[in-house]
């Protein structure tokens, strides 16, 4: 078994300072494969690591590969993966989950891993040394997170699993509530690419009417003209100086969306769940206002760290907030939402957008990262066209 010994990687060694860098490729454990990187795309995470050094209250304290929705070819595997995983073999498509947990505590036991105090995460700062990111041509990874791939989908595709699982997490967060017996329609706060992946994920669970909501009038046509939503409310930037004015504005943007008709002039149903996916404390507010009594609103974008809410609102109505953190136990779910995806077979009646269609714009190359991330912080690139997920292939 032949084992490369170093590994090109793109590090990030301060704000907008990303070097070309080659390093030793560690020993391979025994629980390990090692992955040939094909695919990466890139996450607002990633974004806000290499604009700042930092993702909000988490600082990078040493050079970090970015990158962690990605996929690759198994290339070596350890001596104990056959006995774990006897269908994973060298040459494999495979999927990388790359937040791996310690296994042994009360929330990995109990199948919440996604909140195990000591799980670590690629391309994030929050543990120290750092869990380096798939923006590197090899890594090593516990074999069990990792995810063989259908036939059907490719590299890039199986990086989208990551978003997708976030997705399929959320969705699923939701169905545990016990919601109003009219459940047709839901509401999705961000038609970026995770709001347009949620979007998927509630119509394999059913729901049959999609609302998409954003300030970004470009994305809300992607998302109407492709299948990721019903209808669209265009929510027009505006900003209140007191509590009561920011509640106001609030109120107004979630009538846009109570006040929706079919072409034939009935009142479209009103949202049994929302997703947050933006962070924005409007956006959440305008959640709590425009949800049915007796729904809930999923929080999954991260924004400023504190909201004011309406909870007088909330209470009465009976409203449920329900975090949601990254994912477990996600991945098969996304892996059978892509294949349905990707190769048009209808999901409860319903055929599913095509979620190749969120990459928009693709680089080859490691020496290609750096312009990658300069056009993913972009809404449109200099064409006028429309960016909603950049990948790096090689």
């Amino acid at each position: 078994m032949s084992v490369a010994a170093k590994s090109a990687g793109q590090y990030l060694h301060g704000a907008q300072d990303l070097r070309l860098e080659t390093r030793d490729v560690p020993p391979l454990g025994a629980d390990e494969v090692q992955i040939a990187i094909r695919s990466t795309t890139l996450c607002g995470s990633d974004l806000h690591y290499y604009s700042s050094f930092r993702n909000g209250s988490i600082l990078v304290r040493e050079p970090l590969a970015l990158g962690h929705e990605s996929a690759g070819e198994v290339t070596a595997i350890g001596s104990q993966v056959a006995s774990i995983n006897p269908d994973l073999h060298v040459g494999d498509k495979v999927a990388v989950e790359c937040g791996v947990a310690c296994g042994d505590c009360e929330y990995c036991k109990s199948q919440t891993y996604n909140i195990c105090p000591s799980l670590r995460f690629r391309s994030s700062g929050s543990k120290f040394p750092h869990y380096q990111g798939t923006l590197q041509e090899r890594i090593n990874h516990p074999v069990k997170w990792v995810h063989k791939l259908p036939s059907e989908l490719d590299y890039e595709t199986g990086a989208l699993l990551e978003p997708l699982a976030v997705a399929a997490h959320a969705v699923r967060r939701a169905e545990k509530v016990a919601l109003p017996t009219t459940q047709g329609t839901a509401l999705i706060f961000g038609a970026g690419a995770v709001g347009l992946l949620v979007s998927v994920a509630a119509q394999v669970a059913g729901y049959k009417t999609i609302i998409m909501a954003d300030i970004d009038e470009g994305r809300l046509k992607f998302a109407t003209d492709n299948g990721f939503a019903t209808f669209k409310v265009a929510v027009k930037p505006r900003r209140g100086a007191t509590t009561e004015e920011k509640l106001e504005i609030a109120k107004d943007t979630a009538a846009q969306i109570t006040d929706l008709h079919w072409p034939d002039g009935k009142p479209v149903d009103r949202p049994s769940v929302t997703f947050e996916c933006t962070g924005a404390e409007s956006c959440l507010q305008a959640s709590i206002y425009a949800t049915v009594s007796g729904g809930a609103v999923v929080l999954i974008g991260l924004g400023v760290p504190n909201h004011v809410l309406p909870i007088s609102e909330a209470t009465p109505r009976e409203i449920t907030l329900i975090p949601s953190w990254r994912y477990a136990n996600a991945y098969p779910k996304a892996i059978e939402i892509a294949a349905a995806s990707v190769s048009g077979s209808p999901v409860g009646g319903a055929k599913l957008p095509d979620i190749r269609k969120l990459i928009t714009h693709r680089f080859n190359g490691l020496d290609t990262v750096e312009e990658a991330f300069k056009t993913a912080g972009k809404t449109t690139d200099s064409n006028g066209t429309l960016v909603v997920k950049t990948t790096i292939n090689f």
